[in-house]
């Protein structure tokens, strides 16, 4: 009787200390799942601040009043109206003889293509802005009108080598060589000069607790002005999610490939100053259009979900 009731007695006190156990682990863990909670709800709060801060941010406008600007494969010239016909307040005394716009296309194709161009091209040819056909971006030394010229911004928005290759490999090749050819063949119009400085915005002080790094944002960026007129830069915008992303446009520029054939030219070298996010709606009017092969293809759908982002680069320094 005394050891059944000594068993029953340590029974129950095993049962209470599992008891007092776990009642510890469940406020122990409770407490666990409130400091995530904290943290979580700390982190979403100061994602959303900063997608906030960078939504307000005004976006980043890489010429100057004074610039020379060659854009390349316009498409419909939408972008070259923008630029002459509405442009930001910063651009407003940009001369728009001071803009020369071109298009791989002949003009009897372009306006097949794009019937709303034939409007836009009246209109940049009115206001002064020199509008040429038939210029390919790898081949620039070929067009007599841009012979001797020289240029403080080169642009060519969402390039793309327009063949219709279904396998991904092959297309990005080809795009990689289009980029490549284009690197090579604008690298003379370039003006020169020192390389441009890019000054970053000072930010607001930061949260101590915020480790996320106190690098200013992209379109808090802006070039400054120089006593002599730096040398000239190329800008290339791309959607920034795959395929686009798999060309490896900062690499091409910075380290292209060696020639593969011994009469071909090497590549030259680029720096890349920058990187920003290129707002389509902040040019009034501009409309982004892909083709494929004769026919115009539409309105740019491939890579949705991502962002448009622009590159600037400059050449460096000859060693």
């Amino acid at each position: 009787m005394a050891k059944s009731a000594k068993k029953g007695s340590l029974k129950a006190a095993l049962s209470s200390h599992q008891a007092r156990l776990k009642k510890k682990q469940d406020a122990a863990h409770a407490a666990q799942h409130a400091d995530r909670a904290k943290a979580a709800s700390a982190a979403q709060g100061k994602g959303k601040a900063k997608a906030a801060a960078a939504s307000s941010a005004p976006p980043t406008v890489p010429f100057q009043p004074t610039d020379r600007i060659l854009l390349i494969g316009e498409g419909n010239f939408s972008f070259a109206r923008a630029l002459v016909s509405s442009p930001p307040p910063s651009l407003e005394f940009l001369p728009p003889s001071n803009v020369t716009a071109t298009a791989y296309d002949t003009e009897e194709e372009c306006c097949s293509k794009y019937p709303e161009a034939v409007e836009i091209i009246a209109e940049l040819r009115a206001k002064g802005v020199q509008v040429l056909f038939g210029v390919d971006a790898t081949k620039l030394e070929r067009c007599p009108p841009l012979k001797g010229k020289k240029y403080d911004r080169i642009v060519w928005n969402f390039p793309h080598a327009g063949k219709g290759i279904t396998d991904q490999d092959r297309n990005i090749l080809s795009n990689q060589l289009l980029i490549l050819g284009f690197l090579r063949s604008a690298a003379p119009l370039l003006v020169s000069g020192p390389t441009p400085i890019i000054h970053k915005a000072r930010k607001p002080k930061r949260d101590p607790g915020d480790d996320s790094g106190d690098d200013a944002g992209p379109d808090e960026e802006k070039m400054d002005d120089v006593p002599q007129r730096p040398r000239g830069t190329i800008l290339i915008t791309l959607r920034n999610v795959p395929p686009y992303t798999l060309w490896n446009l900062p690499k091409l520029a910075k380290n292209p490939p060696p020639p593969t054939s011994s009469g071909q030219k090497p590549n030259p070298k680029y720096t890349q100053l920058r990187s920003f996010v290129f707002h389509r709606q902040f040019w009034t009017g501009y409309e982004h259009r892909m083709t494929k092969g004769e026919r115009a293809h539409g309105q740019g759908k491939t890579g949705e979900g991502g962002e448009d982002r622009t590159w600037e680069f400059c050449l460096q320094d000859l060693d």
